[in-house]
């Protein structure tokens, strides 16, 4: 396939219909990516060869028209000293030489129109590449996050996990009631110092009771420690 037309393919190429009918469209956008990348190294290396064509055919006809204005310059010479012979034959030469650079000229106007639409094509098979290198990004995140989401689903909806959950919960259970006959234990054993704690703390309350009541001139209630 010639390069022209392998670019032409490339550029109009429609990527979105192109994913939509793909079963699998990361692998086909790095298909698609893979073969832009290496028709933009073909165009560019096409695009060196021409450009040195062109450098080439601009130095040959720089030649030839220096070489047609000597044979000018050589015809008149000659016919000034009565040399028609000679003068013809420079002319003849002349003429040659302003054929070849006709010729020369022709293929630098083709050579120019090439590189004029290789850098044109270039310019879009560069946004084609860009796009389609967007569309990777995106399409990655996607696979990626639709990837771990079915592994989460699968996770959650795994009989194995539901099974391990409710082993859990009865384990939970069952120490909540160990910890519930460890308390109730607790409420039938309490230590002498702890009877002689709770003494304490309720003297210290009822002498603070007694110093606000005083302050305040209130007297005990009937019943309340304090009321005769």
């Amino acid at each position: 396939m010639g390069i022209f037309s392998r670019l032409s393919d490339v550029i109009n190429s429609n990527i979105h219909a192109m994913l939509d009918k793909a079963e699998d469209p990361e692998k086909m956008v790095r298909l698609i990516i893979q073969e832009m990348e290496d028709t933009l190294v073909e165009v560019r290396s096409t695009s060196v060869r021409t450009i040195a064509r062109k450098k080439e055919l601009q130095r040959l006809l720089g030649q030839l028209q220096n070489e047609a204005n000597d044979w000018g310059s050589k015809a008149e010479l000659a016919l000034s000293k009565d040399r028609e012979d000679l003068a013809r034959g420079a002319l003849g030469a002349k003429n040659r030489a302003l054929e070849q650079f006709a010729m020369y000229e022709k293929e630098l106007l083709h050579v120019e129109d090439e590189i004029g639409k290789l850098d044109e094509d270039t310019g879009k098979l560069k946004a084609k590449l860009a796009d389609a290198r967007q569309r990777q990004k995106a399409i990655v995140l996607r696979s990626q996050s639709i990837s771990s989401r079915l592994r989460v689903k699968s996770t959650i909806h795994d009989t194995k996990m539901n099974d391990a959950m409710l082993k859990m919960e009865q384990y939970e259970g069952k120490i909540d009631r160990m910890e519930a006959e460890l308390e109730a234990y607790d409420l039938g054993t309490r230590s002498l110092q702890d009877e002689f704690a709770q003494l304490a703390s309720n003297d210290k309350v009822e002498d603070e009771l007694s110093r606000l009541r005083a302050k305040l001139g209130k007297t005990p209630a009937a019943g309340e420690p304090g009321k005769e």
